[in-house]
This record gives structure tokens, sequence and C-alpha cells, in this order.
């Protein structure tokens, strides 16, 4: 099931991307999604459910679908690749971290921090027992 069309996504983001780029982030970015909020709408219609709950749902798919691009990764290991320090010649670059001490860096999330913020007040982010 397809949450989003390509036509949904230009109208909802503010940056331009090419609809092969989209078409291959949006199934990753529709799996991370159905995790963060318990497979909701696995189980329940889109079309059925509150519209603005939806809109919300579908910016943070958008914002998920953006992040994965401007990283140029999707899984937790591309995302959080990238070398400590290196060296050409003998100029080195190191990427220390803003909040550790010993210079290590911290790991990105998986998801994007945006997605929180739209999903926030919905109820889809609930993680609570639901009885059926």
């Amino acid at each position: 099931m397809e949450y989003l069309t390509f036509a949904e996504f230009e109208e909802l983001n503010g940056r331009e991307l090419d609809e092969a780029t989209f078409n291959k982030l949006l199934p990753k970015a529709s799996a991370i999604l159905d995790n963060a909020t318990s497979h909701f709408y696995q189980m329940n219609k889109m079309e059925s459910d509150n519209q603005w709950r939806v809109g919300q749902f579908k910016r943070a798919l958008c914002s998920q679908i953006e992040y994965f691009h401007v990283l140029g990764a999707t899984t937790f290991e591309e995302i959080n690749n990238s070398p400590q320090t290196f060296s050409a010649g003998r100029t080195s670059v190191s990427n220390a971290s803003r909040y550790n001490p010993s210079g290590a860096n911290e790991s990105k999330p998986l998801v994007a921090e945006d997605v929180f913020l739209f999903l926030e007040k919905t109820g889809l982010l609930y993680s609570g027992v639901a009885v059926w």
C-alpha cells in the first residue's frame, strides 16, 4: 500500500526531488513510519481516518524521504558510516562531536526528527496496549 503519490509529495514538500528518487526512497520511508506508528495504517484505512491526522502522517513521510535524500542513505549503517578522521598528505580532518568530550561521533538516528514534529498530538505515536 502506497501512502503517498509523487504529486502529493510535490505539493506537500518544498524541495525538488525527481520522481525516480522519490520512488526509490518511498518504500523504506514508509517502513520507518509504519514502525514508528505501530503499523496503524496497515490496520486502518487512511480514507476513513481523520483527514488532519492523515495529512500529518503524509507530511511526516515527506520529511523522512527528504531526510534520506539529504543524507544519501537509507540504513542506520550507511547514515553512520562516516570516518572519525582522515588524512591527505600533511592535512588531517577530524569530525569531532559537538556533544561528546572524547571527540567520538554520536550516532545519527534512522528516523528524521521532523517526523516526530508532525506526528505528535496525532495519537499515532501511542505505544501502549491497544485492545481491538
